[in-house]
């Protein structure tokens, strides 16, 4: 007789909020995983940290989709709206993804938000979040660099060479003008996504440090970014959580 997980109250409680009536099949086929992963990411990680419910859902949803994890992606979607993430705010953590993973590998969760819009009644297309135009879009995105890392991007600019300054103009109308620009979410929240994003991706460590400085630029404090990077750590391992940590504590010590 397989035995029934050891799960506390608490671990009960945080499951059901999101995942509301759930009954997994893992409970029945692997009773010991779900008792050690659910009381750990489900109540002993969750008593850590300053993030809301939401925020908490749409950081592990841009961390699902950078590590190219589609079966806990839907899954997490599916959380996420069921505790109040709208379908605009859910198609923009997809959409801010693009720039930092590559539309090859977010052309499948695009499918799967679909689907579980479609499903849950959501007329697509949602309601347009642009702000910007062709002739815009580089100033606009420029501008919001600044704003966002200050003096650094007119140095990137200056030691930039000349065959590789079309890099430093795609971030400013691409990554910025085209996306960051948007409405739906704030940069404050973006910048956080950004963070979930290269931190899952690992090998990024460079622009986990300048996003760090960024995060911090638009008031995601140490706490904050520690916040993301504990709840992220059931989901994208250890080696990953301490490379981010370590960068943490090369930019914000203690």
């Amino acid at each position: 007789m397989p035995k029934e997980p050891r799960l506390t109250e608490a671990a009960i409680r945080n499951h059901e909020e999101i995942f509301p009536g759930y009954l997994s099949k893992f409970k029945i086929t692997d009773p010991e995983l779900i008792e050690v992963f659910d009381n750990f990411a489900f109540d002993e990680v969750l008593r850590y940290g300053n993030l809301d419910t939401k925020t908490r859902l749409m950081m592990i949803l841009a961390s699902t989709i950078a590590s190219q994890t589609q079966y806990e992606y839907r899954a997490m979607l599916g959380a996420a709206l069921n505790v109040g993430v709208t379908p605009i705010e859910a198609k923009e953590v997809l959409y801010q993804s693009v720039p930092y993973v590559g539309i090859a590998k977010a052309i499948d969760f695009i499918n799967i938000t679909n689907d579980v819009l479609t499903q849950r009644g959501v007329k697509l297309p949602l309601e347009s979040q642009s702000t910007t135009s062709p002739e815009n879009r580089f100033d606009k995105g420029l501008a919001l660099q600044k704003e966002i890392f200050g003096e650094m991007i007119d140095k990137m600019y200056e030691e930039s060479p000349e065959n590789q300054i079309h890099i430093q103009q795609y971030l400013s109308d691409n990554c910025f003008g085209d996306f960051y620009t948007r409405n739906g979410l704030d940069v404050k929240t973006r910048e956080l996504l950004t963070y979930s994003m290269i931190l899952s991706l690992g090998g990024c460590e460079s622009q986990l440090k300048g996003h760090i400085i960024g995060n911090v630029n638009v008031g995601n404090d140490k706490t904050t970014l520690l916040s993301v990077t504990t709840q992220l750590l059931p989901y994208v391992g250890y080696p990953h959580t301490l490379n981010a940590i370590r960068c943490l504590n090369e930019v914000l010590p203690e």
